[in-house]
């Protein structure tokens, strides 16, 4: 049986007793550009500053951004000491090198997703974040949406019952462009590691991590993984199936099915959207939650950036809700079906 109505989850609501954080931006491409956005349209964070490989691109992008500074090198804005967090939306190769640099600096720093390219340079950053005593964080958005964290309070109040499995697809169609970064090997290209994220994270915060994964899939001409289906058994009697691809465009929906109900969450279900409850009876009516904050799309980036300021402001040096652990343990899980795939 449904419930009566379904919760309106706690927010990170701009202005909510958070820290207003000097940030600084590492790269400019597209993410950058909409994460600086939507922080200065819906939070109370400042974007101070931005860095790129040639100054005349920093200065372009913080002319059309709205930023004060823009530095022609990571390392000048790494060293500014006027900045409290370094936000690094680099290539994922990057990331590990650039994010180390940061944190020798002490500085905050959110690490765009996947947090590094494999299990042990994720763990590199999170030993160096905790010797230093800084908060860091993998800017998995997908974690800080309101229909997530609502999605959370229905599991942990026991609606949906006992959680069995998860389905989920993340697909778009990149490879037909023989330029783009993720046909490229030894940068973190490949679908896994850029879409496939989303659904094992997913899988993750739900069943926690898979006892044991099945992989197949097949790799494209430069040797990444081009599209893949996970199985992921867990210690009980839960499996899940996951799809990932480059190749062609999916729905890229989910479904979290408990003993009792089933979350259906809209495509795409890693942005900021909602999803309906449904009982086993094929013909009962159904719940349906929406999103009525009216931070829609991609301004939903602004969630993770007032989350990880309160976090900050509560002198955490990690997440709660995406803890360094947890992280490490996805990147393990893509770790092992590249292997079984023979990804580069």
């Amino acid at each position: 049986m449904l419930p009566q109505s379904l919760p309106q989850a706690k927010n990170f609501t701009a202005h909510g007793g958070e820290p207003s954080l000097r940030w600084g931006m590492l790269g400019t491409g597209w993410v950058a550009g909409y994460f600086s956005g939507s922080m200065r349209e819906h939070s109370a964070q400042r974007m101070t500053a931005v860095a790129s490989r040639t100054l005349a691109r920093a200065e372009e992008f913080a002319a059309q951004g709205g930023i004060d500074k823009a530095y022609g090198s990571y390392e000048s804005l790494i060293d500014d000491p006027d900045i409290d967090v370094v936000y690094i939306a680099l290539e994922q190769s990057e990331h590990l090198p650039w994010g180390l640099r940061a944190i020798a600096a002490g500085k905050h720093v959110l690490i765009e997703k996947p947090l590094a390219t494999t299990a042990s340079d994720a763990q590199t950053l999170v030993d160096a974040a905790r010797a230093a005593g800084v908060m860091m964080m993998e800017a998995m958005w997908s974690r800080y949406h309101p229909h997530t964290l609502a999605i959370r309070e229905l599991i942990a109040e026991g609606v949906i019952g006992d959680v069995r499995s998860v389905t989920a697809d993340h697909g778009q169609a990149i490879a037909a462009d023989p330029n783009h970064r993720l046909l490229r090997p030894g940068t973190g290209g490949g679908a896994l590691l850029d879409l496939g994220i989303y659904p094992v994270q997913l899988d993750s915060m739900v069943l926690g991590a898979p006892s044991s994964i099945t992989a197949i899939g097949a790799l494209t001409e430069s040797g990444v993984d081009a599209y893949s289906t996970l199985v992921l058994g867990h210690a009980g009697a839960e499996q899940s199936t996951l799809m990932t691809s480059i190749v062609t465009h999916t729905p890229t929906v989910a479904a979290i099915s408990g003993t009792l109900a089933r979350v259906e969450m809209t495509g795409p279900f890693h942005i900021p959207n909602g999803f309906r409850v449904a009982t086993p009876d094929l013909f009962a009516p159904t719940l349906t939650w929406e999103d009525t904050t009216g931070v829609g799309i991609l301004g939903g980036f602004s969630w993770e950036a007032t989350a990880f300021a309160t976090f900050v402001g509560e002198g955490r040096l990690e997440s709660p809700l995406h803890a360094h652990e947890e992280t490490v343990s996805i990147l393990a899980t893509i770790d092992e079906a590249r292997r079984q795939l023979g990804a580069r």
